[in-house]
């Protein structure tokens, strides 16, 4: 039998799907086949309606070699867990001849601890373990969702977390998981043999494709110990998004609380001395959180210092007592110990490394109203970690609708360790970048229109022209609004405003209700408005009529004081670089282009973007970042924008009488 051509492949797998096979996902298809063959690196940029999934999945079935494909969202998981994956694999089988199996894998803290859900918790303060599900009242939230897992413990499959509809809290899920540094591992567990995630990663053993998120990658790749089976192909989608997940993990965090909590679970299993030790260590350091005023930390004070050497070495004293320690009077004493251990471990380790104070650390102190204060550690820059463990060994290729920005990939491109395209080096992996396009007709289907009569706006000032420019727009479109704020105190104030001017609009608010919930409200009635901050610029997809005004309130820069991004512009200008274009700019033409990429989600979509944010039309960085987005109609037109958004409004409510 001949062996199908690519071509035949996909042709197989949109036809099952009941797609349309488009010029960008065979151009996709074909860059990441070729990729893979000769094992180099790829980056696509597909729009949105590609179809990039399919473009990925065919060819790396084809290949018949295991491929990891790492996603940001759970949403995607599921998507391509359930139902791309399968309708893939029924697709190719015929052609194929083999049916290829495919499993996700989630970290430790994702499934159901059956030792934890059975034996207990360890207690604080007490010896031993304690039963949750007897401490909490039946009749409260926390009873019920333990109630439910206990329950759910014997219908489920997978323990997955995500598997459990509806979900519980955070607070109640704790009570039933453990991280990968908690776990007693298989051997020493009596539910070892029933362990939900080792029958995970079991499967994913044997599957050809493992679906996993970007944080376990970063983990696999940080912490040295295999998480992942070994693959031949790594493909990474929603890429955009992978620089900030790994810096995510790679981030270091002390708090009180949590060094307390050390404190208490390691008393009863360690001699006097060395509790008192830590004890007297950890107090020291509360007063000294207390104290503190927010910002980097770009030489450690000296109290500071004293205080986390006295940390670090009595959590040492107390890891080595754990170590030395056995009583049989504590139930269950290898998992109360296993908690004890992960919680001094982890406080040993951040205070070392803040201490090492590394050149390639940034360490800042933080106050949060609702947390409290902590001091953080990250990781400078995570390009040098993702170029040394992500490209080698192995062909990777990265995805998203957003990697070009200003034209070029180079930007993402050293974001992630790679040179400039094209450049050859000993160190550098070789990669291009393909842009496939979109199905979409961008300038005939949306606007992007810049309010370049507005007042520059000033940090955290009040900008009473911009609310009266919003309310106007929202009045000419009918409703029909997703704002995007730079800040929830601006999405808040905003929010409040204009409930009092356009009441006949109703305005949802991130933070009132769940993200599902206002997503699933916004798209349901068109007159509605939905204003919020980060996550909505990036994490809504709502076609059709009631998303057809994008507002962005101002460019998206990060704050002046954030100490990473300050951070990390400083060290491009102290190497002689352009920091606010390699670092700012770049930060922000990603998020506007996630943003702008929320309006036109279907062929059929037709709208604005209104940036209400003169600098994108008169800053010497404004072409950078308009040729990052979107290649909408571009007008700073205001009554032209008016009776668009008017006529757009008229023809979305006949079209739905």
């Amino acid at each position: 039998m001949t062996k199908p051509s690519l071509r035949e492949l996909l042709h197989a797998a949109v036809a099952t799907v009941g797609g349309t096979e488009r010029p960008g996902q065979v151009t996709m298809a074909e860059s990441v086949a070729e990729a893979i063959d000769d094992g180099s690196h790829l980056l696509v940029q597909a729009g949105t309606g590609t179809g990039k999934s399919l473009g990925y999945l065919v060819p790396a079935l084809a290949h018949g070699e295991r491929v990891v494909v790492a996603t940001a969202t759970l949403a995607l998981q599921r998507q391509l867990v359930e139902r791309d994956l399968p309708r893939t694999v029924d697709a190719l089988h015929p052609l194929l001849r083999r049916r290829p199996e495919f499993a996700m894998l989630k970290g430790r803290s994702n499934y159901l601890c059956l030792h934890r859900l059975h034996e207990g918790m360890p207690q604080d303060e007490e010896d031993g373990l304690f039963d949750q599900f007897e401490a909490a009242a039946p009749t409260s939230k926390l009873g019920q969702d333990l109630l439910r897992l206990r329950d759910w413990s014997d219908e489920t499959e997978t323990g997955d977390r995500d598997d459990l509809t509806p979900g519980v809290s955070d607070r109640a899920w704790a009570q039933v998981s453990v991280s990968s540094r908690e776990c007693l591992g298989a051997s020493k567990c009596a539910y070892g043999a029933e362990c939900f995630a080792e029958m995970a990663r079991e499967r994913a053993k044997l599957a050809e494709v493992v679906v996993t998120n970007h944080a376990l990658l970063a983990i696999d790749a940080i912490e040295g110990a295999p998480v992942l089976p070994q693959h031949e192909v790594l493909i990474v989608d929603e890429a955009h998004e992978l620089v900030s997940r790994v810096t995510g993990v790679a981030t270091g965090e002390l708090t009180s609380g949590q060094v307390n909590r050390a404190v208490r679970r390691a008393a009863k299993l360690v001699n006097e001395k060395a509790a008192d030790q830590l004890q007297t260590a950890a107090e020291g350091f509360e007063r000294l959180m207390e104290l503190a005023l927010p910002g980097r930390l770009e030489e450690i004070p000296e109290d500071l210092g004293y205080a986390l050497m006295a940390l670090r070495d009595a959590a040492r004293t107390v890891i080595s007592a754990i170590g030395a320690t056995r009583d049989k009077s504590v139930q269950d004493e290898d998992a109360v110990r296993k908690q004890a251990l992960a919680s001094v471990e982890t406080v040993h380790d951040v205070a070392e490394r803040v201490l090492n104070g590394s050149e390639w650390d940034v360490v800042w102190y933080e106050r949060h109203d609702r947390f409290g204060a902590s001091l953080r550690v990250a990781p400078m820059s995570v390009s040098g970690l993702l170029r040394e463990k992500l490209f080698a060994d192995r062909s990777v290729v990265l995805t998203s609708a957003t990697l070009k920005l200003g034209g070029d990939f180079n930007g993402v491109g050293a974001s992630l360790g790679l040179g400039p395209e094209g450049i050859e080096g000993e160190d550098l992996p070789q990669w291009k970048g393909v842009d496939v396009g979109s199905p979409f007709d961008y300038p005939k289907q949306g606007i992007m229109y810049v309010a370049k009569h507005l007042a520059r706006p000033a940090r955290d000032g009040e900008r009473a022209d911009m609310l009266d420019e919003l309310t106007e727009l929202i009045q000419a479109a009918g409703g029909r609004t997703l704002g995007l704020f730079s800040s929830m105190r601006a999405a808040q104030l905003a929010a409040e405003e204009l409930r009092s001017r356009v009441p006949e609009f109703p305005i949802l608010l991130q933070g009132e209700e769940t993200l599902g919930e206002l997503i699933k409200n916004f798209a349901a009635d068109p007159a509605t408005c939905l204003f919020g901050t980060l996550s909505l610029w990036q994490g809504v997809d709502v076609p059709g009529p009631s998303c057809q005004l994008v507002v962005m309130d101002k460019i998206p820069f990060p704050r002046p004081d954030d100490p990473l991004m300050s951070a990390r512009q400083k060290a491009v200008e102290d190497a002689g670089g352009n920091g606010f274009m390699a670092v700012a700019a770049t930060h922000a033409a990603l998020l506007m282009a996630q943003g702008a990429g929320r309006l036109v989600r279907a062929s059929g979509d037709r709208g604005v973007v209104a940036v209400l944010d003169q600098r994108l039309a008169t800053a010497r960085y404004g072409g950078y970042l308009k040729a990052s987005l979107p290649d909408f109609w571009y007008t700073t037109d205001r009554n032209q924008v008016r009776r668009s958004l008017a006529a757009i409004d008229a023809a979305a409510k006949q079209a739905g009488e």
